[in-house]
Protein backbone atom coordinates (compact mmCIF):
# COMPACT_ATOMS: atom_id res chain seq x y z
CA UNK A 1 0.00 0.00 0.00
CA UNK A 2 3.28 2.55 1.01
CA UNK A 3 4.73 1.41 -2.46
CA UNK A 4 1.31 2.44 -4.36
CA UNK A 5 1.00 5.88 -2.77
CA UNK A 6 4.93 6.37 -3.75
CA UNK A 7 4.47 5.65 -7.07
CA UNK A 8 1.05 7.44 -7.49
CA UNK A 9 2.94 10.83 -5.96
CA UNK A 10 5.85 10.66 -8.52
CA UNK A 11 3.41 10.01 -10.80
CA UNK A 12 1.31 12.87 -9.70
CA UNK A 13 4.69 15.21 -9.43
CA UNK A 14 6.05 13.86 -12.92
CA UNK A 15 3.39 14.47 -14.92
CA UNK A 16 -0.01 15.71 -13.40
CA UNK A 17 1.55 18.48 -11.68
CA UNK A 18 4.31 19.17 -14.22
CA UNK A 19 3.19 22.24 -16.39
CA UNK A 20 5.90 21.57 -19.15
CA UNK A 21 4.12 17.99 -19.50
CA UNK A 22 0.48 19.32 -19.42
CA UNK A 23 1.36 21.88 -21.73
CA UNK A 24 2.39 19.04 -24.23
CA UNK A 25 -0.17 16.60 -23.58
CA UNK A 26 -2.54 19.51 -24.76
CA UNK A 27 -0.48 20.28 -28.28
CA UNK A 28 -0.60 16.80 -28.88
CA UNK A 29 -4.42 16.18 -27.88
CA UNK A 30 -5.13 19.54 -30.41
CA UNK A 31 -2.93 17.92 -32.72
CA UNK A 32 -4.78 14.77 -33.15
CA UNK A 33 -7.73 16.32 -33.18
CA UNK A 34 -6.39 18.49 -36.30
CA UNK A 35 -5.32 15.45 -38.02
CA UNK A 36 -8.86 13.38 -37.30
CA UNK A 37 -10.81 16.38 -38.77
CA UNK A 38 -8.39 16.87 -41.69
CA UNK A 39 -9.41 13.63 -43.08
CA UNK A 40 -13.00 14.35 -42.81
CA UNK A 41 -12.82 17.08 -45.43
CA UNK A 42 -16.24 18.52 -45.07
CA UNK A 43 -15.72 20.11 -41.85
CA UNK A 44 -12.67 22.12 -42.37
CA UNK A 45 -13.95 22.73 -46.48
CA UNK A 46 -16.04 25.95 -44.82
CA UNK A 47 -13.66 27.18 -43.03
CA UNK A 48 -10.97 26.84 -45.90
CA UNK A 49 -13.64 28.41 -48.36
CA UNK A 50 -14.09 31.28 -45.32
CA UNK A 51 -10.56 31.83 -44.88
CA UNK A 52 -10.02 31.93 -48.82
CA UNK A 53 -12.57 34.75 -49.38
CA UNK A 54 -11.41 37.38 -46.31
CA UNK A 55 -7.64 36.45 -46.39
CA UNK A 56 -6.76 39.12 -49.21
CA UNK A 57 -9.48 41.75 -48.50
CA UNK A 58 -7.59 41.76 -44.84
CA UNK A 59 -4.62 41.90 -45.88
CA UNK A 60 -4.85 44.66 -48.11
CA UNK A 61 -7.04 46.59 -45.79
CA UNK A 62 -4.66 45.97 -43.13
CA UNK A 63 -1.62 47.42 -44.81
CA UNK A 64 -3.82 50.41 -46.07
CA UNK A 65 -4.97 50.65 -42.05
CA UNK A 66 -0.93 50.79 -40.75
CA UNK A 67 -0.46 53.32 -43.85
CA UNK A 68 -3.14 55.82 -42.73
CA UNK A 69 -4.05 55.54 -38.89
CA UNK A 70 -0.90 57.30 -37.86
CA UNK A 71 -2.26 60.57 -39.48
CA UNK A 72 -5.35 59.89 -38.65
CA UNK A 73 -4.52 59.59 -34.99
CA UNK A 74 -2.19 62.60 -35.46
CA UNK A 75 -4.97 64.75 -36.19
CA UNK A 76 -6.95 63.49 -33.20
CA UNK A 77 -4.32 64.43 -31.26
CA UNK A 78 -4.85 67.85 -32.73
CA UNK A 79 -8.91 68.12 -31.84
CA UNK A 80 -9.73 66.88 -35.37
CA UNK A 81 -12.60 64.80 -35.01
CA UNK A 82 -11.64 61.26 -36.85
CA UNK A 83 -14.61 61.04 -38.89
CA UNK A 84 -13.54 64.30 -40.83
CA UNK A 85 -10.18 63.08 -41.44
CA UNK A 86 -11.37 59.44 -42.54
CA UNK A 87 -13.88 61.06 -44.67
CA UNK A 88 -10.66 63.78 -46.09
CA UNK A 89 -8.69 60.76 -46.54
CA UNK A 90 -11.71 58.94 -48.67
CA UNK A 91 -12.36 61.93 -50.78
CA UNK A 92 -8.33 62.69 -51.47
CA UNK A 93 -7.96 58.67 -52.20
CA UNK A 94 -10.91 58.93 -54.68
CA UNK A 95 -9.02 61.51 -56.57
CA UNK A 96 -5.40 60.35 -56.36
CA UNK A 97 -7.20 56.99 -58.26
CA UNK A 98 -9.00 59.33 -60.54
CA UNK A 99 -5.85 60.67 -61.51
CA UNK A 100 -4.01 58.00 -62.12
CA UNK A 101 -6.72 56.16 -64.27
CA UNK A 102 -6.52 59.09 -66.14
CA UNK A 103 -3.43 59.83 -66.69
CA UNK A 104 -0.86 56.94 -65.80
CA UNK A 105 -2.84 53.94 -66.90
CA UNK A 106 -3.10 54.20 -70.39
CA UNK A 107 0.70 54.99 -70.52
CA UNK A 108 0.84 52.16 -68.31
CA UNK A 109 -0.75 49.66 -70.79
CA UNK A 110 1.38 51.18 -73.72
CA UNK A 111 4.25 50.43 -72.29
CA UNK A 112 3.51 46.66 -71.32
CA UNK A 113 2.01 46.02 -74.73
CA UNK A 114 5.32 47.32 -75.95
CA UNK A 115 7.10 44.97 -73.98
CA UNK A 116 5.35 42.33 -74.27
CA UNK A 117 5.23 42.56 -78.22
CA UNK A 118 9.64 43.33 -78.44
CA UNK A 119 9.99 40.57 -76.04
CA UNK A 120 11.07 38.08 -78.73
CA UNK A 121 13.10 40.73 -80.45
CA UNK A 122 15.00 41.27 -77.39
CA UNK A 123 15.27 37.75 -76.61
CA UNK A 124 17.21 36.76 -79.57
CA UNK A 125 19.35 40.38 -79.71
CA UNK A 126 20.56 38.86 -75.92
CA UNK A 127 21.61 35.79 -78.24
CA UNK A 128 23.69 37.51 -80.73
CA UNK A 129 24.98 39.83 -78.10
CA UNK A 130 26.11 36.58 -76.34
CA UNK A 131 27.15 34.82 -79.39
CA UNK A 132 29.18 37.72 -80.18
CA UNK A 133 31.07 38.26 -76.27
CA UNK A 134 32.14 34.29 -76.36
CA UNK A 135 32.51 33.47 -80.27
CA UNK A 136 30.45 30.74 -81.89
CA UNK A 137 32.71 28.30 -81.55
CA UNK A 138 32.66 28.43 -78.10
CA UNK A 139 28.87 28.91 -77.94
CA UNK A 140 28.36 25.79 -79.93
CA UNK A 141 30.47 23.54 -77.78
CA UNK A 142 28.76 25.22 -74.27
CA UNK A 143 24.90 24.60 -75.81
CA UNK A 144 26.38 21.12 -77.06
CA UNK A 145 27.66 19.96 -73.61
CA UNK A 146 24.45 22.20 -71.64
CA UNK A 147 21.32 21.70 -73.93
CA UNK A 148 20.87 24.87 -73.54
CA UNK A 149 19.91 27.47 -76.21
CA UNK A 150 18.91 30.67 -75.83
CA UNK A 151 17.00 31.10 -78.76
CA UNK A 152 14.05 29.79 -76.86
CA UNK A 153 14.63 31.04 -73.69
CA UNK A 154 11.51 34.13 -74.73
CA UNK A 155 9.25 31.04 -75.69
CA UNK A 156 10.81 28.86 -72.25
CA UNK A 157 9.90 31.81 -69.99
CA UNK A 158 6.36 32.09 -71.71
CA UNK A 159 5.99 28.73 -71.11
CA UNK A 160 6.59 29.08 -67.17
CA UNK A 161 4.58 32.23 -67.24
CA UNK A 162 1.65 31.14 -68.80
CA UNK A 163 2.44 27.56 -67.17
CA UNK A 164 2.03 29.79 -63.58
CA UNK A 165 -1.07 31.59 -64.24
CA UNK A 166 -2.28 28.50 -65.45
CA UNK A 167 -1.94 27.25 -62.16
CA UNK A 168 -2.59 30.46 -60.40
CA UNK A 169 -6.25 30.40 -62.15
CA UNK A 170 -6.93 27.15 -60.95
CA UNK A 171 -5.88 27.39 -57.77
CA UNK A 172 -8.35 29.89 -56.72
CA UNK A 173 -11.16 28.91 -59.08
CA UNK A 174 -10.55 30.25 -62.42
CA UNK A 175 -10.75 33.25 -64.12
CA UNK A 176 -14.46 33.93 -63.36
CA UNK A 177 -13.51 33.42 -59.91
CA UNK A 178 -10.03 35.59 -59.81
CA UNK A 179 -12.29 38.47 -61.28
CA UNK A 180 -15.40 37.97 -58.17
CA UNK A 181 -12.18 38.31 -55.39
CA UNK A 182 -11.06 41.02 -57.13
CA UNK A 183 -14.28 42.98 -56.78
CA UNK A 184 -15.28 41.40 -53.54
CA UNK A 185 -11.78 43.26 -52.47
CA UNK A 186 -12.85 46.42 -54.29
CA UNK A 187 -16.46 46.44 -52.92
CA UNK A 188 -15.10 45.35 -49.21
CA UNK A 189 -12.01 46.83 -48.43
CA UNK A 190 -13.29 50.68 -48.31
CA UNK A 191 -15.67 50.00 -45.71
CA UNK A 192 -13.37 47.53 -43.47
CA UNK A 193 -10.80 50.17 -43.93
CA UNK A 194 -13.69 53.03 -42.52
CA UNK A 195 -14.78 50.96 -39.72
CA UNK A 196 -10.94 49.82 -38.70
CA UNK A 197 -9.61 53.73 -38.51
CA UNK A 198 -12.72 54.57 -36.67
CA UNK A 199 -12.93 52.08 -34.14
CA UNK A 200 -9.74 50.35 -34.27
CA UNK A 201 -8.44 51.62 -31.10
CA UNK A 202 -11.47 49.46 -29.68
CA UNK A 203 -10.34 46.16 -31.14
CA UNK A 204 -7.89 45.12 -28.34
CA UNK A 205 -10.05 45.63 -25.60
CA UNK A 206 -12.20 43.69 -27.29
CA UNK A 207 -10.10 40.87 -27.25
CA UNK A 208 -9.12 41.28 -24.06
CA UNK A 209 -12.44 40.35 -22.61
CA UNK A 210 -12.10 36.83 -23.69
CA UNK A 211 -8.58 36.42 -21.97
CA UNK A 212 -8.58 35.38 -17.93
CA UNK A 213 -8.05 38.05 -15.99
CA UNK A 214 -4.36 36.74 -14.86
CA UNK A 215 -3.48 37.26 -18.46
CA UNK A 216 -4.19 39.62 -19.34
CA UNK A 217 -1.67 42.70 -19.06
CA UNK A 218 0.66 40.24 -20.36
CA UNK A 219 -1.15 39.42 -23.93
CA UNK A 220 -1.56 43.52 -23.89
CA UNK A 221 1.94 43.62 -23.53
CA UNK A 222 1.77 40.70 -26.69
CA UNK A 223 -0.86 43.02 -28.96
CA UNK A 224 1.52 46.46 -27.83
CA UNK A 225 4.63 44.70 -29.09
CA UNK A 226 3.30 42.38 -32.30
CA UNK A 227 0.97 46.00 -33.38
CA UNK A 228 4.67 47.95 -33.53
CA UNK A 229 6.55 45.27 -35.01
CA UNK A 230 3.61 44.64 -37.82
CA UNK A 231 3.18 48.89 -38.27
CA UNK A 232 6.84 49.65 -38.50
CA UNK A 233 7.19 47.27 -41.11
CA UNK A 234 4.33 47.74 -43.53
CA UNK A 235 4.26 51.64 -43.33
CA UNK A 236 7.88 51.76 -43.79
CA UNK A 237 8.49 49.32 -46.50
CA UNK A 238 5.29 50.94 -48.11
CA UNK A 239 7.08 54.44 -48.21
CA UNK A 240 10.63 53.00 -48.98
CA UNK A 241 9.16 51.06 -51.85
CA UNK A 242 7.47 54.20 -53.49
CA UNK A 243 10.55 56.35 -52.68
CA UNK A 244 12.59 53.97 -54.89
CA UNK A 245 9.94 53.49 -57.49
CA UNK A 246 10.06 57.71 -57.76
CA UNK A 247 13.99 57.94 -57.65
CA UNK A 248 13.79 55.11 -60.05
CA UNK A 249 11.89 56.38 -62.66
CA UNK A 250 13.71 59.72 -62.52
CA UNK A 251 16.51 58.21 -63.43
CA UNK A 252 15.41 56.13 -66.05
CA UNK A 253 14.14 59.23 -67.71
CA UNK A 254 17.30 61.33 -67.37
CA UNK A 255 19.22 57.79 -68.89
CA UNK A 256 16.54 58.07 -71.38
CA UNK A 257 15.48 54.00 -70.97
CA UNK A 258 13.05 52.97 -72.65
CA UNK A 259 9.81 51.46 -70.77
CA UNK A 260 10.91 53.79 -67.77
CA UNK A 261 7.35 53.89 -65.92
CA UNK A 262 6.80 50.41 -66.36
CA UNK A 263 10.33 49.23 -65.13
CA UNK A 264 10.24 51.49 -62.11
CA UNK A 265 7.02 50.56 -61.17
CA UNK A 266 8.22 47.15 -60.74
CA UNK A 267 11.04 48.12 -58.99
CA UNK A 268 8.92 49.57 -56.72
CA UNK A 269 6.64 46.42 -56.06
CA UNK A 270 9.55 43.81 -56.08
CA UNK A 271 11.39 46.11 -53.38
CA UNK A 272 8.63 45.14 -50.90
CA UNK A 273 10.76 42.17 -50.83
CA UNK A 274 13.49 42.85 -49.16
CA UNK A 275 17.31 41.93 -49.81
CA UNK A 276 15.91 39.66 -52.77
CA UNK A 277 13.43 42.37 -54.27
CA UNK A 278 16.05 44.40 -55.84
CA UNK A 279 17.66 41.48 -57.58
CA UNK A 280 14.78 40.60 -59.24
CA UNK A 281 13.37 43.95 -59.93
CA UNK A 282 16.86 44.57 -61.53
CA UNK A 283 16.91 41.80 -64.48
CA UNK A 284 14.29 43.67 -67.14
CA UNK A 285 16.14 46.42 -66.94
CA UNK A 286 19.31 44.53 -67.29
CA UNK A 287 17.67 42.96 -70.50
CA UNK A 288 16.28 46.51 -71.87
CA UNK A 289 19.71 47.65 -71.12
CA UNK A 290 21.98 45.52 -72.96
CA UNK A 291 19.69 45.32 -76.24
CA UNK A 292 19.95 48.80 -76.36
CA UNK A 293 23.76 49.53 -76.00
CA UNK A 294 26.59 49.30 -73.97
CA UNK A 295 26.47 52.79 -73.17
CA UNK A 296 23.22 52.35 -71.57
CA UNK A 297 24.24 49.46 -69.62
CA UNK A 298 26.74 51.51 -67.95
CA UNK A 299 24.12 54.49 -67.14
CA UNK A 300 21.94 51.60 -66.01
CA UNK A 301 24.40 50.28 -63.14
CA UNK A 302 25.68 54.41 -62.54
CA UNK A 303 21.65 55.29 -61.80
CA UNK A 304 21.03 51.46 -60.09
CA UNK A 305 24.04 52.08 -57.68
CA UNK A 306 23.09 55.55 -56.94
CA UNK A 307 19.37 54.89 -56.15
CA UNK A 308 20.31 51.73 -53.77
CA UNK A 309 23.02 54.31 -52.17
CA UNK A 310 20.00 57.00 -51.48
CA UNK A 311 17.92 53.65 -49.89
CA UNK A 312 20.89 52.11 -47.90
CA UNK A 313 21.77 55.24 -46.53
CA UNK A 314 19.02 57.66 -46.01
CA UNK A 315 16.00 56.54 -46.54
CA UNK A 316 15.70 53.27 -45.12
CA UNK A 317 17.62 54.48 -41.75
CA UNK A 318 14.91 57.31 -41.18
CA UNK A 319 11.54 55.37 -42.28
CA UNK A 320 12.76 51.76 -41.05
CA UNK A 321 15.22 52.45 -38.22
CA UNK A 322 15.78 49.32 -36.32
CA UNK A 323 12.91 48.46 -34.85
CA UNK A 324 12.78 44.65 -36.37
CA UNK A 325 16.36 44.13 -34.99
CA UNK A 326 16.12 41.19 -37.37
CA UNK A 327 19.93 40.14 -39.53
CA UNK A 328 19.47 39.55 -43.01
CA UNK A 329 20.90 36.48 -43.26
CA UNK A 330 17.85 35.72 -41.25
CA UNK A 331 15.60 37.31 -43.23
CA UNK A 332 16.55 35.62 -46.97
CA UNK A 333 16.32 32.51 -44.88
CA UNK A 334 12.96 33.19 -43.47
CA UNK A 335 11.92 34.95 -47.18
CA UNK A 336 13.36 31.54 -49.19
CA UNK A 337 11.70 29.05 -47.09
CA UNK A 338 8.18 31.06 -46.79
CA UNK A 339 8.32 31.24 -50.54
CA UNK A 340 9.18 27.09 -50.94
CA UNK A 341 6.30 26.56 -48.32
CA UNK A 342 3.70 29.49 -49.21
CA UNK A 343 4.51 30.85 -52.70
CA UNK A 344 4.27 34.34 -53.52
CA UNK A 345 2.06 35.26 -50.37
CA UNK A 346 4.76 33.03 -48.37
CA UNK A 347 7.50 36.07 -49.70
CA UNK A 348 5.48 38.79 -49.25
CA UNK A 349 4.49 38.43 -45.41
CA UNK A 350 7.69 36.25 -44.47
CA UNK A 351 9.07 38.85 -42.64
CA UNK A 352 6.58 40.09 -40.39
CA UNK A 353 5.34 36.75 -39.71
CA UNK A 354 8.98 36.27 -38.60
CA UNK A 355 8.63 39.31 -36.40
CA UNK A 356 5.09 38.27 -34.95
CA UNK A 357 6.37 34.75 -33.94
CA UNK A 358 9.66 36.27 -32.55
CA UNK A 359 7.37 38.37 -30.46
CA UNK A 360 5.49 36.08 -28.88
CA UNK A 361 7.99 33.56 -28.32
CA UNK A 362 10.31 36.12 -27.09
CA UNK A 363 7.22 36.63 -24.17
CA UNK A 364 6.64 32.75 -24.08
CA UNK A 365 10.44 32.59 -23.22
CA UNK A 366 10.65 35.71 -20.52
CA UNK A 367 7.18 33.50 -18.93
CA UNK A 368 9.39 30.13 -19.24
CA UNK A 369 12.25 31.91 -17.29
CA UNK A 370 10.30 33.60 -14.89
CA UNK A 371 8.41 30.77 -13.72
CA UNK A 372 11.44 28.14 -14.26
CA UNK A 373 13.97 30.59 -12.25
CA UNK A 374 16.77 28.04 -14.44
CA UNK A 375 18.36 32.21 -15.80
CA UNK A 376 19.03 33.43 -12.42
CA UNK A 377 22.12 34.96 -11.44
CA UNK A 378 21.64 33.72 -7.89
CA UNK A 379 20.65 30.47 -9.14
CA UNK A 380 22.83 27.60 -7.34
CA UNK A 381 24.31 25.31 -10.11
CA UNK A 382 27.21 23.31 -9.91
CA UNK A 383 27.54 22.42 -13.46
CA UNK A 384 27.39 26.50 -14.28
CA UNK A 385 30.09 27.86 -16.79
CA UNK A 386 32.20 30.33 -15.49
CA UNK A 387 31.66 33.55 -18.24
CA UNK A 388 33.91 36.86 -17.25
CA UNK A 389 31.71 39.24 -18.46
CA UNK A 390 27.81 38.38 -19.59
CA UNK A 391 27.29 42.18 -20.55
CA UNK A 392 29.60 41.22 -23.74
CA UNK A 393 27.00 38.57 -25.01
CA UNK A 394 24.11 40.50 -24.55
CA UNK A 395 25.42 43.60 -25.84
CA UNK A 396 26.50 41.77 -29.22
CA UNK A 397 23.84 41.69 -32.17
CA UNK A 398 21.64 38.85 -32.39
CA UNK A 399 21.61 37.00 -35.23
CA UNK A 400 17.44 36.85 -35.16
Amino acid sequence: MGNTNIWSDRFRKLFINNRFVLVLLILLLVGLNIFVFAKISFVFKPLTVLFKTILFPILLTGAIYYLLNPLVDKLERRKIPRIYTIVTLYLLIVGIITVLVITVIPLVQEQVTRLIDNFPKYSYEVQLQFENLIGSDFYSQIQQSTGFDPSTLGQTIAEQATSILDSTWSGIGGFLGAVKDIILTLVTVPFILFYLLKDGKKLPLFILRYVPVRFRDQTHRVMTDMNGQISSYIRGQIIVSFCIGILLYIGFLIIGLDYSLILAIIAACTSIVPYLGPTIAITPALIIAIVTSPIMLLKLIVVWTIVQLIEGKFISPQIMGKTLRIHPITIIFVILTAGNLFGILGIILAVPGYAVLKVIFSHLFKWFEGRSHLYDDNNPNPDQVEVEDISDIESSKPLA
